[in-house]
């Protein structure tokens, strides 16, 4: 079973328990062009994280656009280059919970907006901007989180599958070949950027170029979805 396969397993897994629809979610672009939006998840969970530099050193020299979903916590740990980042035009920072719960749901509802709102305080400070987008916790939520983060203003934003960079055994070849293979117009990239992404940096330029070999083009969420606030 491949891994897309696997993800859309565990969707089905998760409609068979009452989670809810995945259509207010946006798992893709809206457009059948060649482009696709890498994003890396920036968080951390009980321990400091910092920014895994080679990954963001490569992106920033060449240009190519991407979308850090950050939590609070990593913001913090992390202010001066995140502020730096901040300055450039085609890099996006967005919400991803202050403390990272993989398990949003069993919070009560003022625990919920605490995460989002704090996230989004601790980002604006760093950065001077507001989140838009919003992304769960290792893809965790039902009915009442999603409406809590949309009544907050987000549009929630995962992914349509995901190559398992936070596993050390995901060599950066697996990375590379995982992606070229998985790949589709409008596909939103996963990847992390906080020192879990064991191969991610060396991956990346391979996979940048294998990419582009195939036609496709960078590009950041705002270019495709707007905003709900």
């Amino acid at each position: 079973m491949t891994k897309s396969m696997v993800v859309a397993a565990a969707a089905l897994a998760f409609l068979a328990m009452g989670w809810p629809s995945a259509a207010q979610v946006v798992l893709r672009l809206p457009t059948d062009a060649r482009v696709v939006a890498l994003t890396f998840d920036a968080c951390e969970q009980q321990r400091a994280m910092k920014l895994d530099t080679g990954i963001s050193d490569y992106l920033v020299a060449h240009g190519i656009p991407f979308t850090l979903f950050l939590s609070g916590r990593f913001v913090e740990d992390n202010a001066a280059a995140i502020r730096e980042l901040a300055t450039l035009d085609f890099v996006e920072m967005e919400n991803h919970s202050y403390d990272h719960p993989n398990r949003m749901p069993r919070l009560d509802d003022d625990q919920v907006r605490a995460e989002i709102v704090k996230a989004d305080d601790a980002i604006s400070r760093a950065t001077g901007r507001h989140t838009q987008f919003f992304r769960f916790p290792a893809i965790t939520y039902d009915a009442r989180t999603l409406g809590i983060a949309e009544s907050l203003g987000y549009r929630v934003v995962h992914y349509r599958w995901e190559v398992g960079d936070p596993d050390p055994r995901e060599s950066a070849d697996r990375i590379v070949r995982e992606t070229m293979e998985g790949v589709r117009p409008g596909d939103i990239l996963i990847f992390h950027i906080n020192g879990r992404g064991w191969h991610t940096a060396e991956a990346l330029p391979h996979l940048v170029d294998g990419l582009r070999d195939k036609g496709y083009r960078f590009v950041l969420l705002r270019d495709y979805i707007k905003p709900a606030r």
